[in-house]
C-alpha cells in the first residue's frame, strides 16, 4: 500500500464482492478493552507466558563502540510473523549495528505480556501485533510506546471443510474457529459474517453461526474431530490445517487495497526512546537491513526463521507447513498506519469498542531517517504521528 493511500473505513460488503474485511489486526487488544478488560485485549491470563531462559537470540556485545546504553532488551514471538527479529537475530544483523551494545531478548505467547514487560522495562523495543500495541497505548492514555515501524502483512485466511462448506455464502450452521475473544482474526470474522447478514453475539460466539474461540495449538484436533468446521487463523496454523484436508476459502489480504495490512509492528518503551536514541535507529537499521535480507535470500531467511522457532519451540515446522505459510507473510518497513487506523474503525463499527484516539501513537521520525540513509522513500502516519 502506498504511503499515502489512506483506506476507507468501510469496506464494501462481502455480498458485493468484497470482504468487508474487520481487518482485525488492530482490534484485537482494542476489543479486549472492551470485552476482556480482567486479562488485557483478548487473551487468557494462562496466555500470559514468557521464556524464562535466555532465547536464543541473545548475543554477545559486537565490536565497535558502544552506544548509550550498555544493552538493548527485545522483545518477540517464536512465529512466522515474527520473522524480522527470528532471521535478524538468526544472522547477527542486530548486533552488527549495535556494536558494542549487547542485544538480550525475550520470548513471549501473548500480546498482552508483552506489553505488560514493555511497560515495567523488562523489554525496552518489541515486534508484537497492531492490537496489543493499540491497547497498550490506550490504556496509559497515550505515555507508554511508541510504533516505530512496520514489520509484517499477511498471513490470515479462512480455512474450511470442504466437505461442509463449499463456498462463502455456506456459513450458516456452521462452526468456526478464532483463536481468542476479541483478537484481531475474532474480530475480522465477526465483521465478516456482519457484512453477510449474519447475527452472532460477539462475546458468546453464538448466532446464525458459531463462532468457536480456540487456541491456535488445539485448532488442529479440534477440526480433526469435527468439532469446527473451519477457522480464520494466522500463519501457521492456516497451512497446518490445510495438510489436514482443509480448503483456503479466502485469504485475507485478498480484500485489503494493495493487498496489505498490518499484522505486525514494532513498538518502543517512550521512556527508552527518550533516553536512548541512537540505540533505537541503529535496532531500527538491523529491522530494514534484515527485511531487505529476507528479500534477497528467501530460502535462506525461511530456514533461519524455522531453525528459531525450533530453538524456541523445540519443533521445527515441516515443509509442508512452512513453505506455503512464508510465502503468504510479506516483511516491510512501512507500518501501513492507514490500515491500523482502518482497523480500528472496524471494530467500533462491530460494537466492540468506544472509538479511541489514536493520535501520537506512531512516531517514524528514525525510521525515516535510517530509510532516507538508504536512499528510500519516506513512510507515513496516517496523521497518527502527533497529538
Amino acid at each position: 500500500m502506498a504511503p499515502n493511500q489512506a483506506l476507507p473505513h468501510t469496506a464494501p460488503r462481502p455480498d458485493a464482492g468484497r470482504i468487508r474485511r474487520s481487518a482485525a489486526a488492530v482490534v484485537a487488544g482494542l476489543t479486549a478493552v472492551a470485552l476482556l478488560s480482567a486479562c488485557g485485549y483478548g487473551s487468557k491470563s494462562e496466555d500470559k507466558k514468557t521464556s524464562s531462559a535466555p532465547a536464543a537470540g541473545d548475543s554477545a556485545a559486537g565490536s565497535g563502540a558502544k552506544l548509550s546504553a550498555d544493552t538493548v532488551k527485545i522483545g518477540y514471538f517464536a512465529n512466522l510473523t515474527h520473522g524480522t527479529p527470528l532471521v535478524g537475530l538468526q544472522e547477527g544483523l542486530f548486533q552488527k549495528e549495535l556494536g558494542a551494545t549487547q542485544v538480550k531478548t525475550q520470548v513471549f505467547n501473548a500480546g498482552p505480556a508483552e506489553i505488560e514487560a514493555l511497560n515495567a522495562g523488562s523489554i525496552d523495543i518489541g515486534w508484537i501485533g497492531p492490537s496489543p500495541a493499540i491497547n497498550g497505548f490506550t490504556k496509559s492514555e497515550g505515555k507508554s510506546l511508541k510504533i516505530i515501524s512496520g514489520s509484517a502483512s499477511g498471513g490470515v485466511k479462512l480455512v474450511v471443510n470442504p466437505d461442509k462448506i463449499t463456498s462463502l455464502d455456506d456459513l450458516k450452521g456452521k462452526k468456526i474457529a478464532t483463536p481468542q475473544l476479541g483478537n484481531t482474526q475474532d474480530v475480522a470474522l465477526l465483521n465478516y459474517l456482519a457484512g453477510k447478514g449474519y447475527k452472532v453475539d460477539a462475546q458468546s460466539g453464538a448466532g446464525d453461526v458459531s463462532v468457536i474461540r480456540s487456541d491456535n495449538k488445539v485448532t488442529p484436533d479440534a477440526y480433526k474431530q469435527g468439532s469446527i468446521d473451519g477457522a480464520w487463523v494466522p500463519e501457521p496454523t492456516a497451512s497446518k490445517l490445510v495438510t489436514l484436508g482443509a480448503k483456503v476459502l479466502l485469504n485475507e489480504k485478498d480484500v485489503w487495497p494493495d493487498k496489505k495490512f498490518v499484522i505486525t509492528n514494532i513498538i518502543v518503551s517512550q521512556k527508552f526512546l527518550a533516553e536512548h536514541p541512537d540505540v533505537v535507529e541503529a535496532v531500527l537499521r538491523g529491522s530494514v537491513n534484515t527485511n531487505a535480507f529476507i528479500k534477497a535470500n528467501p530460502d535462506k531467511a525461511k530456514a533461519d526463521a524455522n531453525e528459531a522457532i525450533k530453538k524456541e519451540a523445540g519443533n521445527a515446522l515441516e515443509p509442508a507447513v512452512l513453505d506455503p505459510a512464508w510465502q503468504d507473510i510479506d516483511f516491510l518497513d512501512d507500518p501501513l498506519a492507514s490500515t491500523l487506523q482502518a482497523e480500528a474503525d472496524h471494530a467500533v463499527t462491530a460494537g466492540l469498542l468506544k472509538k479511541p484516539s489514536l493520535n501520537g501513537i506512531y512516531d517514524l521520525t528514525l525510521l525515516n531517517k535510517v530509510l532516507a540513509a538508504k536512499g528510500q522513500s519516506p513512510v507515513a502516519d496516517a496523521g497518527l504521528g502527533t497529538k
